[in-house]
């Protein structure tokens, strides 16, 4: 980082001058981008702000209205500093005019009471700030680095969101053009009261303007000196350079009030959203670069997977995820992310949906479409109705079979009407790629730190519909209570008992590995409710054929099939081993 002037003023070399500040005080937080030595009165035209002049003051003028002028123009020129040095040409005191100018224009003046080899200055501060600069340079080499790793890496928002907020120790906030919250990470900061308001606030920030702008290279001081990547050395060679950025980093700002440091996140020359720094005092060159390179990324990322899930969506699965996982470790923090994302969660019906694609690559599989893709598109419709409906809610994908939603209902609301609308509107839209999708829905829960259940409810409702035997009819959406047996046998699948039950019925029959159809054939007849001919005809196999390896399975599990109580036993065992398979099959 570049010394302030109040920095100089405590080195070694500048004391030995004894510095007294006559003028400007609140300057001395002013950056210093170089050192001039010079004595000249017309030379603000060579300067290019963030100076610290020094002068004898021997060319200086006599009348107090040109000394005025001098004054001013070193300050319209954006010099950090102007000193004097005693001795010279003045004696004592530097001119009441010169003093009362300086104040006027807030130029901060310096008086040496003291001689002060001014070679011994320039050294001292070229010194360190070339060793600042070199410093920013390695720290933009760093970041640039750590970002390109995150663009080939293909990182989510979020990941680069995290990011950012690890290297700059500051919270970081992605928003879209709505002002609503894609991506935070607060750090250590309390996430309640970083987002409480956002929409408001940031709106406010965006109808003010910042009120202190930084420029593409570096923030601006306090006495608007460029930043000190954009500096410019003694022979004019412009300072450490940074990429170009497909989000035009040029708009980058910093507005005071809100302590926010901001840069537009697009590419194409089409914005659509920003990238906001939380600091705690003024921004350095280095947070500047950092924000517009996490912007590059974001813009790239985008780019780069416009064909897979839309920004709304990723935002909303890694909110949902952090549901179901307890990611959040306050209910709190998930409340207020739910909140800037638009989804009120507070004094509302919260409940939890689950689209699960029974056959994930369905009759489009043949044609290249990914399980992904066709995830993606029923996550994209099913947001597109809650729009259509009006109804608030959290849509994303859950895995490559799965995509879910967390619907934030009305007290007032009938969720049957709602569930069954809702329902309705998405299998229209999907039309032919309805196929094979089932819709599990969780019981209402009446607070966010509630709806964990209501989506493990939900995707075991889900799962268990998936696998039941095709039926002509099935409904827009299946309950718990609508599952029945399967549903039960679903939720004790990981019981012991129920375990030792299966392996009892069926562990003989499982344990001929040579025999693997034979439960295919047990199911077929089962499944028939003991009609041999139907259930042979069902397998694709000849009556002797199947009558055959019926017997066989009778001689293998001891059992009489023609018996009701024994086929009804078979039945229950091998709904529960499907129960379990799912399970497993989830859970790998």
């Amino acid at each position: 980082m570049l010394p302030t002037v109040g920095d100089l003023l405590g080195l070694d070399v500048v004391r030995r001058g004894s510095p007294q500040v006559v003028a400007g005080s609140s300057g001395l937080g002013a950056r210093v981008r170089w050192v001039h030595v010079l004595e000249l009165a017309d030379v603000a035209h060579l300067l290019q702000g963030g100076e610290f002049v020094l002068t004898t003051g021997i060319a200086l003028p006599s009348e107090p209205t040109l000394l005025a002028r001098y004054a001013a123009d070193l300050a319209a020129a954006g010099v950090s500093a102007l000193a004097v040095e005693l001795g010279r040409r003045y004696v004592g005191a530097l001119p009441d005019a010169l003093v009362r100018a300086a104040a006027g224009c807030g130029l901060t003046l310096i008086a040496f009471e003291r001689e002060v080899p001014f070679v011994d200055i320039t050294e001292a501060v070229h010194a360190r700030i070339i060793d600042a600069q070199l410093e920013e340079l390695r720290a933009s080499e760093r970041l640039h680095e750590v970002f390109t790793e995150l663009s080939v890496a293909g990182a989510t928002p979020d990941e680069v969101v995290r990011q950012a907020a690890t290297l700059a120790g500051r919270p970081v906030i992605l928003a879209d053009l709505a002002h609503r919250v894609l991506a935070c990470e607060p750090g250590s900061a309390d996430p309640t009261r970083l987002l409480a308001g956002f929409a408001r606030r940031s709106r406010a920030v965006s109808a003010a303007g910042p009120s202190g702008a930084a420029g593409p290279s570096g923030a601006a001081g306090p006495s608007g000196a460029a930043g000190p990547s954009g500096a410019a050395g003694p022979s004019g060679a412009a300072g450490p350079s940074r990429p170009e950025q497909p989000g035009r980093p040029g708009r980058t700002a910093y507005d005071e009030a809100s302590g926010w440091l901001f840069t537009p996140v697009g590419a194409r020359g089409e914005d659509w959203g920003r990238v906001i720094l939380v600091c705690d005092e003024p921004p350095t060159g280095t947070d500047t670069v950092l924000v517009e390179r996490a912007a590059t990324t974001l813009a790239l990322g985008r780019l780069l997977t416009r064909h897979r899930e839309s920004l709304d969506r990723q935002a909303h699965r890694t909110l949902i995820t952090g549901i179901i996982t307890q990611a959040h470790a306050d209910p709190a923090e998930a409340a207020v992310r739910a909140r800037a994302l638009g989804v009120p969660v507070d004094d509302r019906q919260l409940i939890a949906v689950v689209f699960r694609l029974s056959d994930p690559l369905g009759p489009l599989g043949a044609l290249g479409v990914s399980a992904h893709a066709r995830v993606l598109d029923v996550a994209d419709v099913a947001a597109a109705a809650c729009r259509t409906e009006r109804i608030p809610a959290l849509v994303g994908t859950l895995d490559d079979a799965r995509a879910g939603a967390m619907l934030s209902l009305s007290p007032q609301a009938d969720p049957d009407r709602v569930l069954t609308s809702l329902a309705t509107l998405i299998r229209e839209r999907l039309g032919n790629d309805q196929d094979g999708l089932v819709i599990g829905v969780g019981a209402a829960a009446g607070s966010i730190r509630d709806v964990r259940r209501s989506f493990l409810e939900a995707s075991q409702v889900a799962d268990v519909a998936a696998g039941r035997p095709d039926i002509r009819e099935r409904p827009l959406f299946y309950r718990l209570p609508d599952l029945r047996l399967r549903g039960l046998l679903h939720l004790l699948r990981n019981d012991p008992r129920l375990q030792t039950f299966v392996e009892r019925e069926l562990g003989a029959l499982l344990a001929r590995d040579q025999d693997t159809d034979l439960i295919s054939v047990l199911a077929a007849y089962l499944a028939a409710g003991g009609n041999k001919a139907a259930a042979a005809k069902n397998s694709h196999l000849a009556r002797p054929t199947f009558y055959q390896r019926l017997h066989r399975i009778e001689r293998i599990l001891g059992t009489d099939l023609s018996s009701a109580e024994s086929r009804t036993s078979l039945h229950v065992a091998l709904l529960a081993l499907e129960a379990a398979r799912a399970g497993e099959a989830v859970r790998g």
